[in-house]
Formats: C-alpha cells, sequence, structure tokens
C-alpha cells in the first residue's frame, strides 16, 4: 500500500476582521505556523478540519482558503476543508464549494449532493478523503444525520486503492475524564462507528476541542489535532476551562507498518502559553487573567 502524509490543521477561527471573538488574530496565527511548517517534507495533501471563519463568514474563509491555498500550491498538493460548529454552510460553500480543492485552487471533490449539508469526496495517489458534515447550526455538539450515513456506508462500501480517512470537525469520542468537552463532541458516535466497522477507513480526522488527544471508535483510530487559533491548557484547575496562545498541527502518516502514526507540531511563538481565556464552564463566569 502506498504512503501518504497529511498535514491536519483545524479551528483557524478567521473573521471578516481577522481577530476571532477572544481577541485573538487568526490570520497571523495560521501564518505563523505555516511559515513554521515550511520545512516539513514530503507531504501530499492538507486537511482542515472546521471552524474556518470564527464567525461564518466568507471573508473570513476566503482568508484561509488564500493562506492555505498558497502553503499546499508550493508544494503541488491538493487542500480540503469540512464544517466546524462556526461556520456558516454558505459563506463555506462560496468560498470553499464543497472543501476539495486541488493545488491550483480548482475543485476536485464530488459533492454528496445531500440537502443542508456539506460532505464530499475526492482521492489524492489512491488515498480516498472523505469530508462529513457534523455542524449543528447554533450549538457547539455535532450530529451526522441518518442521509449523510448512508452516504457514507456506500461510498466505503467499494475499497480504495490506498485506502480511506474521515474528516469532519466533532470528534466520536468519549470524554468523561474532561467533562467540559463531553458535551460538544459528536452525538451518537455510535451510529458513524457502524459506518466506519469493517471499512478501509484508516483514521478520522477532527478538530473542534483545541486539544490533541487519541481515542478509537470501535476498531478505527480517532485523531484531534491541537488548534491553530488557540489551545485549551489542562494544566487548568479543575473547575476552570482556560485558552492559551500556542497554534498547533498535525502530520499523520499512513500507509507505513505503524500505521497511523501522528506527530503533533507546535509553532515556534515566544507568546505561546499567554492566557487568553479562562471561564467556568458550569456558570460561564470568566475567570480574570
Amino acid at each position: 500500500m502506498a504512503r501518504h502524509r497529511v498535514l491536519h490543521l483545524s479551528d483557524t477561527h478567521v473573521s471578516r476582521t481577522g481577530p476571532d471573538e477572544d481577541g485573538v488574530d487568526g490570520v497571523t496565527a495560521l501564518r505563523g505556523l505555516l511559515h513554521d511548517l515550511r520545512l516539513v517534507p514530503q507531504l501530499d495533501l492538507v486537511v482542515v478540519s472546521g471552524d474556518i471563519a470564527d464567525d461564518g463568514s466568507e471573508e473570513g474563509c476566503i482568508a484561509v482558503r488564500d493562506l492555505v491555498g498558497e502553503f499546499a500550491a508550493e508544494r503541488g498538493i491538493p487542500h480540503i476543508y469540512s464544517t466546524g460548529n462556526h461556520d456558516r454552510r454558505d459563506g463555506f460553500t462560496a468560498a470553499l464549494g464543497c472543501g476539495h480543492l486541488g493545488p491550483d485552487g480548482l475543485p476536485i471533490g464530488r459533492s454528496a449532493e445531500l440537502d443542508d449539508v456539506v460532505a464530499a469526496v475526492s482521492e489524492v495517489k489512491g488515498l480516498r478523503v472523505i469530508t462529513l458534515d457534523s455542524l449543528v447550526p447554533g450549538s457547539a455538539h455535532g450530529k451526522l444525520g441518518r442521509e449523510q450515513l448512508k452516504w457514507l456506508t456506500a461510498e466505503l462500501a467499494t475499497p480504495a486503492p490506498s485506502g480511506s480517512i474521515v474528516v469532519l470537525h466533532h470528534p466520536p469520542v468519549s470524554l468523561d475524564a474532561i467533562a467540559f468537552m463531553q458535551s460538544v463532541v459528536l452525538q451518537q458516535p455510535e451510529e458513524l462507528g457502524d459506518a466506519l466497522a469493517r471499512s478501509d477507513v484508516h483514521a478520522v480526522l477532527c478538530g473542534h476541542l483545541h486539544h490533541q488527544l487519541t481515542g478509537r471508535l470501535g476498531q478505527t483510530p480517532v485523531w484531534v489535532t491541537p488548534g491553530v487559533i488557540t489551545r485549551i491548557d489542562l494544566t487548568a484547575p479543575p473547575a476552570l476551562a482556560r485558552g492559551v496562545l500556542g497554534a498547533g498541527a498535525s502530520v499523520v502518516d499512513l500507509g507505513g507498518p505503524s500505521d497511523p502514526m501522528f506527530h503533533v507540531l507546535h509553532a515556534r511563538a515566544r507568546d505561546a502559553g499567554t492566557e487568553v481565556y479562562a471561564y467556568d464552564p458550569l456558570t460561564g463566569v470568566h475567570v480574570p487573567a
């Protein structure tokens, strides 16, 4: 089986004006991270697993598309996007179409053609890349509808030459150990697990939590990449959710003897670790920095 290297980004949170709702400039964070990633070798594609635009705007999506697209074009590789809870489907599709773009920025994906869902599939050097839409407008948690899961099952019925990856925003994992994250993950993940059972999927790639972790959905590995805009600092007191500066990304190696393998990459920023916010998830009350 051929080997592939995937650069996995998530949660860029660029808005129409640049800064996100916490005042962090997503364009600066993304540009700095991509600069630090410029020497990572042998990449075959870039995926961005949601929350492209903090305000859901077309302008925010275009800013991310242009920065990631320039990085991808320099390497001659596709760049592929999925929706997140901050995104709006109209802004996403106006800027990114179905989310699958070639090195030249032109569409390469085949849409699922489902009402109110932005899901699609493409193939990169024999690797099938499937993006799912777990967006529930106005909510932090994610959900996959019956028709989308039916489409996914049909796509996976025929194996791809080098297997598949599935990209969506909300992780299909249980997070009992991190209570404030438990309510915002994918709801009813077992339905996705049923669709993936006995398929050729190497891994499910997700974002949303601004914190790297790995788990399994049935026998399928699940990887959650750190966020670009901020990361969640789990050294905070247990009652608090604390976000700090420090853009991160992952490289996912597929097809080797240890397939899949996940590497975490951090931007070389002097302000990394600086607190952006801290709040009590039960009350929503913010604690002064």
